[in-house]
């Protein structure tokens, strides 16, 4: 359940906008970048440090969106509920990708960039409208498919999975969260999207969908001997959820790996980071054009770099400059799907921390080639040890890497001093950054209340 807390923490993002006051124009743009992107939540009445905004009630909220949404061209889908908070009453707004091309009733369209809302125009806006409708593909029914073609057990796993992410989530018979996740049509036909998914064996009826592992043994598309050819060759197949974690197996087993010790624990260091292959496993799993039936995933795995090649280019407005800032899905119910299933762990954050993980091991940053009919993340194992950063300063934001480097200088830390380093964030903001330290196991708390302090584990 997702709560006022916990989007604090992250902040406003590609999927996270807080407003502060019931603006009707400021709400509308927010709603119409959020459905042509990848969807997201509104928090009004509260700013993203956690301060209280324009004090809300609930006819004011209502007022405000009714109003907001009579400005979209058509009327964006949303979802809201109302809670208290100890600065007020705030008002969440859920919005869902659409299938649809949303506009203001000024003509503008927009799509979220970063935590901004961008207006698109010219050829930005071409490739959206001519893309927009490639997402009805996963809908498609599946000729010659019947109901008993998908896998009970695998989708009790999903099922499962998917409450655990959301517990206090209605529960509705099978076949009917079935057809609302667009799996199954009204007469039980599997679509494409529900063969990818659950599908007994998704490779006979769309054969496209399995994934290609080559190992060579050279820079080049060579054999154990020199020859053209190569040294192992697997394909993987079989429901999505499936095909990603037996193409991380068969990926890892071919990884060197070398034994280190910290301390008294054995740690196993990985050739290429664990997250930035896997994530780049997902995206091609998720975000590949199913359409194109003669090609399939390829992973290509040389002595010096390791290639994932996914069929199609890049969606819409998508391109390799604005990969890391912009976000959109060919295929929002695989990505969906996926996602319930706990293989994405925040959306549209995932190229952030694979460029963040391999640098931070001190290898190149992933490079990205895109084709008209194929896009490929290439990571090199180039690893300079004077470019590794220190485990400790990963994945952390700024203000926890000042506190960290406080204490390693200081030998523990108080609330009033965090406050001293960084004087214009809430004590609350603060406080979770500490917290966050500690649950992740890189600082102990020591003392109560005004006699806190935080020293390194």
């Amino acid at each position: 359940m997702t709560t006022i807390k916990s989007l604090l923490r992250q902040g406003p993002g590609p999927r996270l906008s807080f407003l502060p006051d019931p603006d009707p124009e400021e709400i509308a743009e927010t709603l119409v970048a959020f459905a042509n992107s990848e969807g997201g939540t509104i928090v009004l009445g509260a700013h993203a440090n956690g301060a209280a905004g324009e004090i809300l009630i609930e006819e004011e909220a209502e007022g405000a969106l009714r109003a907001a949404l009579s400005i979209c061209r058509p009327p964006v889908a949303t979802q809201w509920i109302q809670e208290q908070t100890p600065a007020g009453g705030v008002v969440l707004i859920t919005v869902e990708r659409s299938s649809e091309l949303h506009t203001l009733a000024d003509g503008r369209t927009l799509v979220r960039s970063g935590s901004e809302n961008r207006p698109l125009s010219g050829t930005d806006l071409q490739i959206l409208t001519a893309n927009r409708t490639i997402g009805d593909y996963e809908m498609e029914p599946v000729s010659g498919a019947r109901r008993e073609d998908l896998d009970e057990q695998v989708i009790d796993e999903y099922l499962e999975k998917r409450r655990e992410r959301s517990p206090r989530g209605t529960s509705l018979p099978k076949n009917t969260l079935l057809q609302q996740i667009g799996a199954i049509t009204d007469d039980g036909t599997p679509t494409v999207s529900g063969m990818l998914l659950f599908g007994r064996e998704p490779q006979l009826y769309l054969p496209q969908s399995r994934v290609v592992f080559v190992k060579f043994a050279d820079t080049q598309p060579r054999g154990p001997e020199g020859a053209f050819g190569y040294g192992r060759r697997e394909e993987i197949a079989g429901p999505l959820a499936k095909v990603i974690e037996r193409a991380w197996r068969v990926t890892w087993e071919e990884m060197d790996k070398q034994a280190i010790v910290k301390g008294l624990q054995r740690e196993e260091q990985l050739e290429y980071p664990q997250f930035a292959v896997r994530e780049a496993l997902v995206n091609a799993v998720c975000h590949r054009d199913y359409k194109l039936r003669g090609s399939s995933i390829e992973i290509r795995m040389y002595t010096d770099r390791l290639e994932i090649i996914s069929p199609g280019g890049l969606p819409a407005y998508i391109t390799i400059d604005n990969i890391v800032d912009e976000h959109y899905s060919r295929n929002p119910r695989l990505v969906n799907g996926i996602y319930q299933w706990g293989y994405i762990e925040e959306l549209g954050l995932g190229i952030d921390r694979m460029i963040e993980d391999m640098v931070a091991a001190g290898h190149p940053p992933p490079e990205f080639d895109a084709k008209n009919h194929r896009f490929t993340v290439k990571l090199y194992n180039k690893k300079d040890p004077t470019r590794i950063v220190p485990q400790w300063e990963q994945n952390m934001n700024e203000r926890q890497i000042k506190a960290m480097q406080y204490v390693q200088s200081n030998g523990a830390i108080t609330n009033r001093e965090y406050r001293d380093i960084c004087p214009h964030v809430t004590a609350e903001t603060l406080r979770l950054d500490l917290v966050d330290l500690v649950e992740r196991g890189l600082l102990l708390k020591f003392g109560d209340k005004r006699g806190t302090r935080y020293i390194l584990k």
